[in-house]
């Protein structure tokens, strides 16, 4: 463990483990856990997955590429993260989501060594199944840009296995809070991942090219997966078994009826600024 780890392992760390939810709330217990770090609360670790599938919109990212009759009509939830970046489509059994969330005051001011430092433990959960993982080396062009997995891969936050992205991360800060979160791949559908988008002439050939599931290089169950990343990021800051409070869960479910299931930030143009 480094001097970082030591310093905010030292603090009050639950861990939550996997909770199936639909995205929006997903999205909102992200949002009220880096509330409750912030006003001293403890900091939480968790582990999750979306239910019903779910599309994800990065931030800034234009309503126009989704197709939204087929999320209708498959009976996909599409919703917009706070972080940036692309959209991501996540379902039950191909992605395992995970999210950190502390005071801001406890972590690197730099953005790339609080990257690094929150990501060792991702990093050492994918190892933990026999997966050789590291971040990419260089920036890998763009194949297109609405899409997370197909945007230019970056240093700092993109995880790469067999030369193919296997995980992204991103951070978003606000309230004196820092809050990490991240889709990593256990199982690839790279049909459904570009039919919940419009605009494009990207293959599943293509697709797969890029991206890479953690059951194609291992011989790991889903389950042991989300395992092996639960008991990563218990260790890496020494967190007890938590869950959330009443109080989070009602301002929780408040946040996805006034913002994540609201048409004002779901389907909100580029530039525009919301909160």
């Amino acid at each position: 463990m480094n001097d970082s780890q030591g310093s905010i392992a030292d603090r009050e760390w639950r861990v939550i483990r996997e909770e199936v939810r639909p995205g929006p709330m997903q999205m909102a217990l992200d949002e009220v856990a880096g509330e409750t770090a912030a006003a001293g609360g403890p900091r939480t670790v968790r582990v999750y997955s979306w239910e019903p599938s779910c599309l994800s919109l990065g931030y800034g990212q234009d309503p126009e590429t989704v197709d939204w009759d087929y999320c209708d009509r498959e009976g996909i939830d599409v919703t917009r993260r706070q972080t940036g970046g692309g959209g991501i489509y996540h379902d039950r059994h191909g992605d395992v989501a995970y999210s950190i969330a502390a005071p801001k005051s406890e972590l690197p001011g730099d953005l790339m060594d609080c990257y690094h430092l929150l990501c060792e433990p991702i990093l050492d959960a994918i190892r933990a199944v026999g997966v050789d993982v590291n971040f990419v080396d260089d920036d890998v062009p763009v194949i297109w840009h609405p899409a997370c997995y197909l945007r230019a891969l970056h240093p700092a936050h993109d995880m790469v296995a067999a030369g193919r992205k296997v995980a992204g991360n991103a951070q978003y800060r606000r309230r004196d809070a820092v809050v990490q979160h991240g889709s990593l791949t256990y199982s690839v559908d790279a049909e459904t991942h570009l039919d919940v988008f419009e605009g494009h002439d990207v293959t599943p050939e293509a697709f797969r090219e890029r991206v890479v599931g953690i059951d194609e290089l291992a011989d790991a169950s889903r389950e042991a997966f989300v395992a092996a990343l639960t008991e990563s990021l218990s260790e890496f800051v020494d967190a007890e078994e938590g869950a959330w409070t009443d109080d989070e869960l009602d301002h929780a479910r408040e946040k996805v009826d006034e913002k994540y299931r609201a048409d004002d930030w779901v389907r909100r143009r580029p530039g525009s600024r919301s909160d």
